[in-house]
């Protein structure tokens, strides 16, 4: 979770709707996920 507050559009949520900010979340965490998996 401290890894997506990097995310200026997360930390600061910009978003106004759930939906929104969820969906933003979910690409930042599979962004993170696909550097972690290229490491290995």
């Amino acid at each position: 979770f401290n890894r997506l507050k990097h995310f200026r559009r997360i930390a600061t949520r910009f978003d106004k709707l759930a939906r929104n900010y969820l969906s933003a979340v979910a690409i930042a965490a599979i962004r993170l996920w696909t550097r972690f998996e290229s490491r290995t």
